[in-house]
């Protein structure tokens, strides 16, 4: 127990005042809901003084979109912007968007309460702005451009797809995430126009390069 306990403190320890704020706020709402977890509460879980806190984030949103830029920078970190050769635009997608999703999976405890407790709408989860930053992001990693009016559409498209496959995903207890790239996997390939158009597209500006 004792071990326990220190290899915790070493842990925090390690971890920036935003990273350990973004784990208690996580770990309260797996254990005790989202509604009920109030920052206070999630300052004495994370330990630093409220008015860190306050210097931080401004509100419970703050911290989940600090979480959602987490997520974003270790997704981007795993995931090279390059393609390999041979692989069309939608299974680089594929890859990336498994990738993201991969990194959710610690925190789906967490994530299934804050979506019921949002009334079940998965915008409601993270705001809509910065939705539209991370699948933007997903999109260039995956060597899709979002330049431009079109790129604009593909990001929408993306995120509602997203959207979607995130609540199959929340719902998926597999150990392999099967259902959940099933569900991905039938998406993309509804929307394959739209991917050959983006293969085409960035294949054009690398030759324009």
């Amino acid at each position: 127990m004792a071990k326990g306990k220190a290899a915790r403190k070493r842990t925090a320890a390690a971890q920036t005042p935003d990273q350990r704020l973004i784990e208690a706020a996580l770990a309260l709402a797996a254990r005790q809901g989202w509604r009920r977890t109030g920052l206070a509460a999630i300052a004495a879980e994370a330990d630093p003084p409220l008015h860190e806190v306050y210097a931080l984030h401004r509100s419970k949103a703050g911290i989940l979109e600090a979480f959602s830029r987490q997520v974003d920078a270790e997704v981007l970190a795993g995931v090279g912007a390059a393609a390999e050769a041979g692989e069309s635009a939608r299974e680089r997608l594929f890859e990336v968007l498994m990738r993201r999703l991969d990194v959710l999976k610690p925190h789906r405890a967490a994530l299934r309460a804050i979506l019921h407790d949002s009334l079940g709408r998965p915008s409601a989860v993270f705001g809509l702005p910065g939705r539209l930053r991370s699948m933007r992001w997903m999109l260039e990693a995956a060597g899709i451009s979002t330049a431009g009016c079109r790129g604009r559409v593909l990001v929408h498209l993306v995120l509602g797809l997203y959207v979607t496959v995130l609540r199959r995903f929340l719902s998926d207890d597999s150990p392999d995430l099967a259902p959940t790239m099933a569900a991905l996997d039938r998406g993309l390939r509804r929307g394959a126009s739209f991917w050959q158009f983006a293969g085409r597209r960035a294949a054009a500006a690398g030759e324009g390069g």
